[in-house]
């Protein structure tokens, strides 16, 4: 076992209502052996208590540090890394002109291989240490994306990008070898195979990936809800309701379908963990669709600011009470800092559909990004699975070593904090890569 000693920042347990955070000025986190051979939390209170409770413990000390929950990010892109700050007048002419140009180099294993590299170390860098993302249709990239996570032990979802038409031919799902089954199927046939090879090895889980409804043919978007209800373990992720010209296109695609949204289910592809991107121009019935599937949206606040997307309804999805959480989005994103994406969440709830908008809570902020995207994920620790964003005892050991000192207008601001409140809120504000001065990945001991 091993015991760290900071000020420490939790959640209560869902149970107990949303985004209840929890801290100790003086605490004592304690991780030690739990299933698989992780480190899980141990315990975890006031240093005297904790500290009584386990004579003899190491105990490695970061005054005036913050020890908080590992953040979780429910969307982003790892072939899109290149594509951050690409100027584009909306969604569909930046996909063209810059991301699946961006793409094609994935065909590549060498390139695979170092954008994976330089991918996952970001990623920790920033102090997240789940992940939902998007790979390319080429096999070579999920591999490679695997294959660095379970190097570095990060838990990672992922998946082969499905597209059999409306993209360039070259980023089309192809068939390995000729006459061995159309594009479709074989992309299919691949998928299963990488589900086979990488879902649940370590702590590495796949996701059905087809990009977007509009780059999927009616057959692949079947054929990929057959293989979701064939392994409903695993997750699926997909795009929807993020930009009008978007949600054009798929209804004049799925003309039968009553809505973008429905277009999913109608195929399969709604239940839980199933996590739908953007989710902006949902009306009550998509909001109620939803629920009743326990599918869960990824709010990607800087990258809708950033293309002229829209909002996130988060009056909406409250009183519909569908589970969200917080993305990045990269590369539309425009940055891997969880505190870039908090605030940007903090001004899209000021500009929401429902006006006057809300003025959404530091806590609840930090919960989006942290215990309520594992939620979101069914990574909460409820049916047996890993419990991660959070610090209750039995999850995962997960979390990140916070500097609220790291520049100097942090260690003014944060000086004068009288409240929990006012401390998140200039972290978040004012935070970035420099707050995070170490990232803890639970692994064997």
């Amino acid at each position: 076992m091993k015991a760290y000693r900071a000020s420490l920042l939790w959640f209560a347990p869902a149970s107990e209502g949303p985004a209840r955070a929890l801290f100790e000025q003086d605490g004592l986190l304690v991780v030690g052996p739990g299933p698989k051979g992780l480190q899980v939390v141990q315990a975890l209170g006031p240093y005297r208590e904790v500290a009584a409770a386990y004579p003899g413990v190491a105990v490695e000390h970061f005054p005036g540090r913050i020890i908080a929950p590992g953040f979780v990010d429910l969307h982003v892109h790892y072939p899109q890394t290149n594509v951050i700050g690409s100027p584009a007048d909306g969604l569909l002419p930046w996909l063209e002109n810059y991301t699946f140009p961006e793409e094609k180099r994935f065909a590549a294993p060498d390139y695979c291989a170092q954008a994976a590299t330089f991918f996952i170390a970001e990623l920790l860098r920033n102090g997240v240490t789940t992940a939902l993302t998007f790979a390319t249709s080429h096999l070579q990239s999920v591999d490679a994306l695997f294959a660095q996570a379970q190097a570095r032990r990060m838990r990672l979802i992922t998946g082969l990008c499905l597209m059999d038409r409306n993209a360039p031919a070259d980023l089309l799902n192809q068939p390995s070898a000729p006459g061995r089954a159309d594009a479709t199927e074989h992309s299919l046939v691949e998928t299963e195979a990488l589900i086979q090879r990488w879902h649940g090895r370590d702590r590495l889980g796949y996701a059905i990936t087809p990009r977007f409804a509009p780059t999927s043919t009616p057959a692949q978007l079947r054929g990929a809800g057959e293989l979701a209800a064939q392994y409903p373990d695993v997750w699926i992720q997909s795009h929807v309701a993020e930009n009008q010209h978007e949600i054009a296109w798929a209804r004049a695609l799925f003309p039968q379908s009553r809505s973008y949204l429905a277009t999913y289910d109608d195929c399969g592809l709604m239940r839980q963990r199933a996590i739908y991107a953007h989710c902006i121009h949902f009306d009550d019935d998509d909001r109620a669709l939803m629920r009743a599937t326990g599918a869960a949206a990824a709010v990607c606040p800087t990258s809708n600011l950033f293309l002229g997307s829209g909002f996130f309804d988060y009056v909406g999805a409250d009183r519909a009470g569908f589970a969200y959480g917080l993305a990045s989005d990269v590369g539309g994103g425009t940055s891997f800092s969880p505190f870039h994406t908090m605030l940007g969440a903090y001004y899209v709830g000021r500009e929401g559909q429902t006006k006057p908008g809300v003025s959404l809570a530091p806590r609840q902020l930090w919960w989006q990004h942290t215990a309520g995207a594992a939620q979101a994920l069914g990574l909460d620790g409820s049916a047996g699975r890993p419990a991660v964003g959070n610090l209750l005892p039995g999850c995962e050991a997960d979390f990140v070593v916070l500097n609220p000192q790291a520049t100097p207008l942090l260690a003014r601001k944060t000086a004068l904090a009288s409240n929990l409140d006012e401390l998140l809120f200039s972290l978040i504000v004012l935070g970035d890569d420099r707050l995070v001065e170490r990232t803890v990945i639970s692994q064997a001991l």
